[in-house]
């Protein structure tokens, strides 16, 4: 999914880069801003795609502390089972608020429930859900998987409105397989990211 809007706004990209690489030159938006926190991540983005600059621009940081420094600026923010399944969504929710222009909309994809099958939480409370390194060793990764009304609400807390939530079934079958909930909202003219923890 990449979102077209006029020449002259800027969007930030919170996915995927090979993603990233197809709405920057399709859609033509002003600027697509790509963030990335794994320095790994970053500099196979750049090899990739940094051909497609200045139109994508590949930021190395997190996604919080990216938005707090651009308040204001974003006519639309994305997210493909990025920042918003690995960030509280309490300190990332408000700062995103905080960085779209009043009106502007945020829209992410994530977990509908575990990809173990088990339902996703009736509350903001993350799981830590098994992973291996680039090494190969075991570790552990938090992600917040929550159902809807959790997602609404936490959404709303945060400084959006018109919400909406479409659940899309699993595209494959199998016992690692999970639906996917799509999230749209709009920011809120006003709302401030040092308001204190939304939720």
């Amino acid at each position: 999914m990449c979102w077209a809007q006029r020449p002259q706004t800027r969007g930030t990209v919170r996915r995927r880069h090979h993603d990233s690489r197809s709405c920057a030159p399709d859609n033509r938006p002003a600027q697509v801003v790509a963030v990335d926190a794994s320095p790994a991540q970053y500099e196979m983005a750049l090899d990739l795609f940094g051909h497609l600059a200045p139109r994508l621009r590949i930021v190395p940081s997190d996604a919080v502390s990216h938005l707090r420094a651009t308040a204001g600026t974003y006519d639309v923010l994305y997210s493909v089972f990025g920042a918003l399944d690995f960030t509280d969504p309490r300190e990332f929710l408000p700062v995103a608020a905080a960085a779209l222009k009043p009106g502007g909309r945020l829209v992410f994809s994530t977990l509908a429930h575990y990809l173990s099958g088990a339902p996703a939480q009736p509350d903001v409370v993350a799981a830590d859900v098994p992973v291996k390194t680039p090494e190969g060793e075991a570790s552990a990764l938090r992600r917040w998987v929550l159902q809807e009304h959790v997602w609404v609400k936490v959404l709303d807390n945060a400084g959006f409105t018109d919400i909406g939530v479409d659940v899309l079934p699993s595209a494959t079958e199998g016992s690692r397989t999970a639906d996917t909930l799509l999230i749209r909202a709009v920011s809120v003219q006003g709302r401030r990211s040092d308001a204190g923890p939304a939720g």
